[in-house]
């Protein structure tokens, strides 16, 4: 999931790794950063003997409402 702030700090999440969340100040920067931050993320459950969650199946809706 992809965010931005009132900042306008852009904020990625994996929503299958809980706790998995990078910042970046452009979409691309956060995108690249949660991908770095997954890798560690995976290779600190190998790395305890703890199992990598599946990926859960997800619908999206577009909200989009024109004014």
């Amino acid at each position: 999931m992809l965010t931005v702030d009132e900042d306008g700090w852009y904020t990625a999440e994996c929503l299958d790794l809980p706790g998995c969340i990078s910042q970046g100040k452009t979409e691309r920067e956060a995108i690249d950063n949660v991908q770095d931050a997954i890798k560690g993320f995976i290779a600190s459950l190998e790395k305890h003997g703890e199992p990598i969650p599946f990926p859960k199946e997800r619908h999206f809706v577009d909200l989009a409402v024109s004014i």
